[in-house]
C-alpha cells in the first residue's frame, strides 16, 4: 500500500506539512478534510509525483494503478462515446456498455453519445474527464472536487458508484454530506500534520475537538508547573548554598517537552441582518413563466407565496432553468408573464453566480462593502470584512486582486452590510469550506425572513428548506414539503428504483422506558471502575500538588538557614512527588479517554433509542 514517510513540504515562507506520516490500507475510502490552503491538493500531488518533497519518501507499491481527475480539457475523438472508450483497457475496448452507463449516470444523454466533446459547456468537459476515469478502475481513486459541476441527481448515482468501488479511494470536498455517505475514514490536515479516524467528518471533529480540550488542560497544568520551577530557580539561583539545586531544576526545565499553544484557523461568520417587517407574507409569485424565445419555454405558470421565516429550495439538473427562475424573481430577467409581488417592507439582497461580475475591480473589499450600505460606520465595515476572512492589509486588497472565491465573499460580505428579510441565494456554497458551508447553514436556519436558495447539497436542503420548487423533464412545479418528503413521494425519475426494506416495529413508550432504565444501569456498571480511578487520580494529583507547596516552603525556609541535610531531603521529596504527579497525569489521560468512548457509545445508543 502507500505510505508517506516524514513527509515535509514548504512553499516560500509557508510551511504546509511537517514530518507527515500516512499509511493507505485496502479497501480505505478516505475523506480528506481542511481548511482552504492547507495543502489538500498539494497532498495529492505529492501522491501522484507531480510535486517534490523537501523532505521524507513517498513509498507506491510496483504495478499500484492510480488514477485522478483531470481538470485540464484535451479531447481528440469525434463523438462522446469514442472519447470515453479511450479509457479502456485493451481486453475490456469492446465493453461500451460499462462507458454509456458511466456516462448516462454523470448526466448525458443517448443524443449526447453521437456530439463532438467540444460542443459541450465547460462543466460537461469536466464531467467526461470524470467518466474516463471512472472507466479505467484503477487501485486507487484521487478524486479533488469532482461534485464541482455535477447536479443533484449526478451527485445521488456517483454516490452509489463511489459506495461500491473496491478498490481504495481519497476524496476532497465540500459537500460533506457527499463525503460522509462514501468514507470509511476522516484524514484531516491540521496545524501542518495528518490526523485520521474511522467514521465519517462528524466523528473526526469532535475526536478533533477532544484532542484539543485535553491538550489545553494538560498545557495549563504544564505551564503551572514551569512556573513553580522558575519561580524556585530565580529565588536560589544567586545562593551558593543552593545554586546547585537551582541548576538542576534549570535542567529538568530544559528536558521538558514544552506543549504550543494551538493555533486556530479563521474561518467565516455569517450573521444576515434582518430588516424587520410586520408582513406575514413578503413574495407572492404567480404563473411565472421565461424563455428566451416563444418557442423555448424554461418553466411557466410558476406560483407561490413566500412567508416571513420560510425557506424555498430550487433544485433540478443543470441547464434546466434554477437560476434564470431565481433571477427572474430578483428581476434581473424579464418574464415572458406572470407576477412578482414585493411586500411594500420586503427588502432583497441576491447572490447570484453571475452577480461577481458586478463588482468595481478598481476598488477595494472595504470600498465594496461599504457600497452596500453607507450607513454602517468604519468598525461595523471592518468588522464584516473580518468576518468574511478579509482582515486588517487583506480589506485593502483591489478586486481585480481577488480569486474567484474571494470575490464570492466580498459578495456574502455585501449582503451581509445590507439590512434585508429576503435572501436569494443561487449555489452560495461554491468556493465555502466545510467549517465555512456549516456556518451558512446555521446562519440561514437563524435568519427571521425568508430564503429562495439554489443548491444541489442535499444536506442543506435538508436543514434548510420547507417547501421546493423542482425542475424535472417537463419544466418545473411547485412542492409543498421538504425533501425528504420529495424523495419519499416523488424522487429522481432518471434514478434506477432502490429494493425498499420493510421498516422496523416502532416501540412504545413503556417498552422504550424500560429499555433505557437498562442502558442507563449497563452504562454505570461499566463506568464506575473508570470513574472511581478518575476520581482517585486527581484526588492523589491535588493533594501531591498541595504537599509540593508546602515542601516549596520549607525549602526555602532550609535554605535560608542553611540547613543542607533537610535541603537535601526536601529535595528528594519534591523530585520524587513530581515523578509520581507526572505518572498520575499521563495514567488520568489515557483512564479519561476511555471513559469519554464509553460515555459516547451509551449516548449514541440512548440517542437511537430516543429517536
Amino acid at each position: 500500500m502507500i505510505q508517506l514517510t516524514n513527509i515535509s513540504k514548504s512553499f516560500s515562507s509557508q510551511e504546509l506539512f511537517s514530518n507527515l506520516n500516512f499509511k493507505l490500507n485496502p479497501g480505505n475510502h478516505i475523506g480528506l478534510v481542511g481548511r482552504n490552503g492547507s495543502g489538500k491538493s498539494t497532498l495529492f500531488k505529492l501522491i501522484l509525483g507531480e510535486e517534490s518533497a523537501d523532505g521524507g519518501d513517498v513509498s507506491i507499491p510496483k504495478g499500484y494503478k492510480i488514477g485522478s481527475l483531470k481538470q485540464h480539457l484535451t479531447f481528440s475523438e469525434k463523438t462522446l462515446r469514442e472519447e470515453a472508450a479511450l479509457a479502456l483497457s485493451e481486453e475490456m475496448q469492446y465493453d461500451l456498455y460499462r462507458v454509456e452507463k458511466i456516462l448516462f449516470g454523470l448526466g448525458f444523454t443517448q443524443e449526447d453519445l453521437e456530439k463532438d466533446p467540444l460542443s459541450f459547456s465547460g462543466g460537461y468537459q469536466i464531467r467526461i474527464n470524470l467518466a474516463k476515469l471512472l472507466v479505467t478502475e484503477p487501485n486507487l481513486l484521487l478524486l479533488d472536487e469532482p461534485t464541482n459541476y455535477l447536479d443533484i441527481v449526478s451527485l445521488r448515482w456517483l454516490k452509489k458508484f463511489l459506495r461500491n468501488f473496491e478498490g481504495e479511494l481519497i476524496l476532497i470536498t465540500h459537500n460533506r454530506d457527499f463525503m460522509d455517505s462514501v468514507v470509511t475514514h476522516t484524514m484531516g490536515i491540521v496545524r501542518k500534520n495528518l490526523h485520521i479516524i474511522e467514521g465519517d467528518t462528524h466523528k473526526f471533529y469532535e475526536q478533533l475537538n477532544a484532542n484539543d480540550e485535553l491538550h489545553e488542560k494538560q498545557k495549563i497544568a504544564q505551564d503551572k508547573k514551569v512556573k513553580e520551577l522558575e519561580d524556585f530557580i530565580a529565588r536560589n539561583k544567586a545562593r551558593a548554598s543552593t545554586a546547585a539545586l537551582a541548576q538542576s531544576k534549570v535542567k529538568q526545565l530544559e528536558k521538558m517537552d514544552r506543549l504550543d499553544d494551538l493555533g486556530f484557523d479563521s474561518s467565516l461568520k455569517f450573521d444576515f441582518n434582518f430588516k424587520d417587517t410586520p408582513a406575514k407574507v413578503l413574495l407572492d409569485v404567480k404563473d411565472l413563466s421565461f424563455g428566451y424565445t416563444p418557442q423555448n419555454i424554461l418553466f411557466k405558470n410558476i406560483s407561490f407565496a413566500l412567508e416571513k421565516g420560510e425557506c424555498i429550495g430550487i433544485i433540478g439538473k443543470n441547464g434546466k432553468g434554477k437560476s434564470t427562475l431565481l433571477n427572474t424573481i430578483a428581476g434581473e430577467l424579464k418574464q415572458l408573464s406572470g407576477e412578482v409581488h414585493l411586500h411594500s417592507s420586503s427588502s432583497f439582497a441576491h447572490f447570484g453566480q453571475t452577480n461577481i461580475n458586478h463588482l468595481n475591480l478598481e476598488s477595494t473589499v472595504l470600498d465594496e462593502v461599504y457600497s452596500a450600505n453607507p450607513k454602517l460606520g468604519a468598525g461595523a465595515i471592518r468588522s464584516i470584512c473580518g468576518s468574511m476572512m478579509f482582515s486588517k492589509d487583506n480589506a485593502e486588497k483591489k478586486i481585480s486582486l481577488l480569486s474567484g472565491g474571494e470575490k464570492s465573499r466580498v459578495m456574502l460580505g455585501k449582503i451581509l452590510a445590507r439590512e434585508v428579510n429576503v435572501l436569494f441565494l443561487d449555489e452560495p456554497t461554491n468556493h465555502l469550506d466545510m467549517d465555512s458551508i456549516e456556518a451558512l447553514t446555521v446562519a440561514i436556519n437563524n435568519f427571521k425572513g425568508s430564503v429562495i436558495i439554489v443548491t444541489h447539497s442535499e444536506e442543506m436542503l435538508r436543514r434548510v428548506c420547507d417547501r421546493l420548487i423542482i425542475f424535472a423533464k417537463e419544466g418545473a412545479e411547485y412542492f409543498d414539503g421538504g425533501y425528504d418528503l420529495f424523495l419519499e413521494k416523488i424522487g429522481w425519475e432518471e434514478e434506477e428504483p432502490e429494493v425498499k426494506v420493510k421498516a422496523a416495529r416502532k416501540l412504545n413508550k413503556h417498552e422504550i422506558k424500560k429499555l433505557r432504565a437498562a442502558l442507563v444501569q449497563e452504562r454505570s456498571k461499566q463506568t464506575a471502575h473508570l470513574k472511581k480511578e478518575v476520581e482517585n487520580l486527581e484526588k492523589f494529583i491535588l493533594e501531591s500538588e498541595e504537599m509540593l507547596e508546602i515542601y516549596h516552603e520549607e525549602l526555602i525556609v532550609a535554605s535560608n538557614n542553611s540547613d543542607s541535610s533537610k535541603v537535601m531531603e526536601l529535595s528528594q521529596l519534591v523530585s520524587k512527588t513530581e515523578n509520581e504527579v507526572e505518572k498520575k497525569f499521563e495514567r488520568l489521560e489515557v483512564v479519561q479517554t476511555q471513559l469519554d468512548a464509553l460515555l459516547e457509545t451509551y449516548e449514541q445508543k440512548l440517542a437511537e433509542l430516543e429517536g
